[in-house]
């Protein structure tokens, strides 16, 4: 992947779903926005490419399409989020914080893809300056999304949860700098680990 080469700076949160990574990803947008500081704040899939759209639709499990294909819609989406919204940000000097990215896809996105493949449709987007892993048990995550009370998309059962998770930490064993945050903690302290961890 590419360093990212532009005055801003890219955070990514990463983390299972219900894992807590939105509630920070929005803590510290605020956190660095009472800073004076401007922020782009963004995520991933998006939902306004027509990758995305689709993408949204196999994760409501109302389309089905290969793995594979899957993947590849992914990286389109990646690469139109990434031209049409973050890197003019960041050439605009703004820190871009974006709820899950492509680290998303390598654990995801392995559980029926090759992780090699992944990596390569992936390898010519921008390395975030920072990774922060919400790192939060699959059986927490699905307890709480189970109080959310909302329907569970395609990746939220606990048997893929466990499968991601493992993966997780596979992928992280290739990217060195990740930041690994205890997600098991009060909503405050974990926000207060990320501001802790976080250089800019």
């Amino acid at each position: 992947m590419i360093n990212n080469p532009y005055k801003g700076k890219f955070i990514v949160f990463e983390g299972l779903d219900g894992s807590g990574k939105s509630v920070q990803t929005k803590l510290l947008t605020d956190f660095l926005e009472n800073k004076g500081l401007p922020v782009l704040t963004t995520k991933e899939p998006t939902l306004d490419s027509e990758s995305g759209e689709i993408i949204r639709e196999v994760l409501d499990e109302k389309k089905i399409i290969s793995p594979k294909k899957l993947q590849d819609l992914y990286a389109k989406d990646r690469r139109e989020h990434l031209n049409k919204v973050i890197i003019p940000a960041l050439e605009e000097g703004k820190i871009v914080i974006c709820d899950r990215y492509c680290f998303s896809s390598f654990a995801f996105g392995g559980l029926a893809v090759d992780l090699d493949y992944l990596l390569k449709i992936n390898d010519e987007f921008l390395m975030p300056d920072a990774v922060f892993f919400i790192n939060t048990r699959p059986e927490t995550c699905v307890l709480w999304m189970e109080r959310r009370g909302k329907k569970k998309t395609l990746f939220e059962k606990k048997e893929k949860l466990e499968k991601v998770y493992q993966n997780y930490q596979k992928v992280f064993k290739r990217f060195k700098d990740v930041i690994i945050i205890d997600g098991e903690k009060t909503i405050d302290e974990v926000h207060n680990q990320v501001v802790e961890k976080l250089k800019l």
